[in-house]
């Protein structure tokens, strides 16, 4: 059923997939009041307190969920048509002519699902993931990412072998960097001004040598009409930074960039069972 009813979904237009999903967002954020909290308190952490941009953000969490049926489920082919721009091409093909092997980091902004497959239509990537916690969700989210030149490692000790043998044979890598991980899997870093608990491997896999890491971004364009996917080079560590540091620091800069599409309602800050305690903050 489950199935069925994605593929109706998958034939829709886009804009109407995108007009569905607004409203969508607007229900999620008027009936979770633990979710309402969350979004704003986010926002007002990042310093966002702009209504009309936290209007956006309310109705694009709706439009990620609604724009995967057409994402996972259409033909490549199709996918492809949707991706309108792609501004990658000369920092991939110059990090390959140089020898590099890339790790691509997707923070949950813009349409997250759609870049790996941009990706691999031009060299083959292996993307970590976690199964949807819907657990009727995690056979069509399996079959909808892994396509032709995407193959998929679980977040977990196997699937960090996977990515690593992918290193080796010099195909990319893709991570969602602001993902909370496991208790002794990471370290606490600001976030906008904030500790939290932020993934060391993503880091580690930077400074093997031979390795580039690139940040991408799929913005989500106006009235549905497809996607445009950014791609940046990470910046140069500050004197005495730390590596999750400057991970944040680099997703922040892209966040600001197009605030309205980053998950905002996501619990960036919560501390993981076994985890230690974040840092006392200072005034």
């Amino acid at each position: 059923m489950a199935r069925l009813v994605m593929r109706l979904f998958a034939g829709l237009p886009l804009c109407v997939l995108h007009a569905f999903g607004a409203l969508l967002g607007w229900l999620m954020y008027l009936l979770s009041r633990t979710y309402r909290r969350q979004l704003r308190a986010n926002l007002a952490q990042a310093g966002l307190s702009d209504a009309a941009l936290r209007r956006a953000a309310i109705a694009s969490a709706g439009k990620m969920i609604a724009e995967l049926p057409a994402v996972w489920m259409r033909p490549r082919e199709e996918v492809m048509r949707l991706v309108k721009s792609f501004d990658a091409q000369g920092l991939i093909a110059a990090a390959r002519a140089r020898g590099r092997r890339i790790v691509f980091l997707t923070p949950h902004q813009g349409c997250f699902e759609i870049t790996a497959q941009a990706i691999a239509e031009r060299v083959p990537i292996t993307i970590m993931y976690r199964p949807p916690k819907l657990a009727f969700l995690g056979p069509l989210a399996a079959a909808g990412r892994a396509k032709r030149n995407v193959h998929l490692a679980a977040a977990d000790l196997s699937g960090v072998r996977e990515v690593l043998g992918a290193l080796k044979r010099d195909e990319t890598v893709g991570i969602l960097p602001d993902q909370v991980p496991g208790a002794g899997e990471g370290e606490w870093a600001e976030f906008f001004g904030r500790p939290a608990y932020t993934m060391t491997l993503a880091m580690k896999l930077a400074r093997r040598p031979d390795t580039e890491v690139l940040l991408v971004f799929g913005e989500r364009l106006q009235r549905g009409e497809g996607y445009a996917v950014h791609v940046r080079q990470l910046p140069e560590a500050l004197p005495g930074e730390s590596d999750t540091r400057l991970l944040n620091r680099a997703l922040e800069a892209q966040l600001r960039e197009c605030p309205s599409q980053y998950m905002w309602g996501y619990n960036r800050y919560k501390r993981p069972r076994g985890a230690p305690p974040p840092p006392e903050r200072t005034p």
